[in-house]
């Protein structure tokens, strides 16, 4: 039997390669060349330029503005991060480690939508109906009325889908299905690519708002093809340690909302519980006249959120200092302590340095730079930070601190939490009632007013 012809594709862009090569000569991603039978169809001679079709282009403004609809899930936080609620005729990718609660999660909207009159079908490719009815019966609720399926084939996923009359699909997950359009197994790259775009048609025609969840790699992104994420119309990653109860809920992409947005639940025996105030859920094992602990308040999308930073600076046992940082950058911080040696006159020399950001939270904006100095300056001179005073700012090269946008909203958000203080950019000239603002010009400043 003559062998099916394969071609190899770039996982990361879909650029096509006649033979394997280690890196991708479209985006130069290396190790992403994958082989899979080639299905695709021989291509017609057309020419460029026919007639034959000819589709109707209209002018911006003459298409009419509609207003987008949205169906509540039931859970709060699901729905602020999605900008409102699933939007009929959607497709949302939710991406996570495994374990870390998606099947939970998605199972509980299923029952939140059933009961509010929008039929949903959950269609698992890694559980059987009793194993769905297993995760059920742990979580309470009621979660009897969902449809159920048990289904590998994404052609009987559809037919079923439309045989029950779901307004929501929700398929768990899309690295385990398979259409009878390739040859290939499941989980391959053309795999998941033909039957994610099956499915993003199914949705658009259907008006069916369709749910997917998807794999994770070790670098933490989404396994499969980069065109996964370009087909859908929402990405969301649910992160957050196993070993705590939190889980962070966040949107990397919404073509109907805003992106960044966080939403934060806590894990239970009855399943996840939204919180609709994370600020006091992340300072609620705060301990004050700790020495190494400063507070700075995050932008996660349009939410100010506050969270803890620790830092300990201990004598070196060993011939080289140890750096260990959880939850901000390993680079970052190095930069943070060449600054307060080289502008702060704060030496780290010999000493091993272990930062951490508390409750599974972690810092990917510079405002957060002042906190980290803070709460290293704090330790490393054994003074503890004023408990009711909150860090804003960034640090640059020759120790000058940066103004942040958003400030107001993080300082209201201090006030209302209890804080009184804020050390921040003097450039940064906003007030808030109940907050003094001090303001800093240089990180010199800061060590200065810490050890006062």
């Amino acid at each position: 039997m003559a062998r099916a012809r394969s071609v190899w594709r770039c996982t990361e862009c879909g650029h096509g390669h006649p033979k394997w090569a280690g890196q991708c000569e479209s985006c130069q991603a290396w190790n992403s060349i994958a082989e899979e039978p080639d299905q695709s169809p021989a291509r017609k001679g057309v020419r460029l330029g026919s007639t034959a079709i000819i589709p109707t282009a209209r002018r911006l403004r003459e298409v009419e503005a509609g207003r987008v609809v949205r169906w509540s899930t039931g859970l709060p936080e699901l729905d602020f991060v999605l900008g409102g609620g699933l939007v009929p005729g959607s497709m949302t990718l939710i991406g996570g480690e495994p374990g870390i609660g998606k099947s939970t999660l998605l199972l509980q909207a299923a029952a939140l939508l059933e009961s509010g009159g929008h039929p949903v079908l959950y269609a698992s490719g890694e559980e059987s109906a009793e194993q769905l009815r297993m995760r059920a019966d742990r979580l309470g609720g009621e979660t009897g009325a969902v449809h159920v399926l048990g289904e590998t084939r994404l052609e009987g996923v559809l037919a079923a889908a439309n045989a029950t009359g779901a307004a929501v699909l929700i398929l768990d997950s899309i690295q385990t299905v398979y259409t009878d359009a390739l040859e290939s197994a499941p989980g391959n790259v053309g795999q998941v690519r033909e039957c994610a775009g099956l499915l993003m048609r199914f949705a658009k025609e259907s008006g069916t708002a369709v749910v997917v969840v998807g794999h994770v790699t070790k670098g933490g992104g989404l396994a499969g093809p980069k065109t996964l994420e370009h087909i859908v119309d929402t990405v969301l990653y649910f992160e957050g340690e196993s070993t705590l109860d939190y889980r962070l809920l966040r949107a990397t992409k919404n073509r109907f909302g805003s992106v960044d947005e966080l939403g934060v639940f806590e894990m239970t025996g009855q399943g996840l519980v939204p919180v609709a105030n994370p600020s006091a859920l992340f300072l609620a094992a705060r301990s004050t006249g700790t020495t190494g602990s400063a507070v700075t308040a995050l932008m996660e999308g349009t939410r100010p959120v506050l969270v803890e930073v620790q830092a300990l600076a201990a004598p070196s046992g060993y011939g080289t200092p140890q750096r260990v940082a959880t939850g901000i950058d390993q680079r970052r911080l190095a930069v943070i302590l060449a600054i307060l040696e080289r502008r702060g006159g704060t030496p780290f020399t010999g000493v091993d340095v272990f930062v951490q950001v508390t409750s599974g939270v972690r810092l990917t904006e510079p405002g957060s730079d002042l906190a980290v100095a803070a709460a290293l300056v704090s330790s490393i001179q054994n003074v503890p930070t004023p408990a009711n005073a909150l860090y804003l700012g960034e640090l640059g090269l020759g120790g000058e601190i940066r103004p942040l946008g958003g400030t107001e909203r993080r300082l209201a958000e201090a006030a209302r939490m209890g804080f009184t203080q804020a050390f921040g950019s003097s450039r940064a000239a906003v007030k808030v009632r109940g907050i003094t603002h001090h303001g800093l010009e240089h990180v010199d400043e800061l060590v200065r007013a810490l050890a006062a």
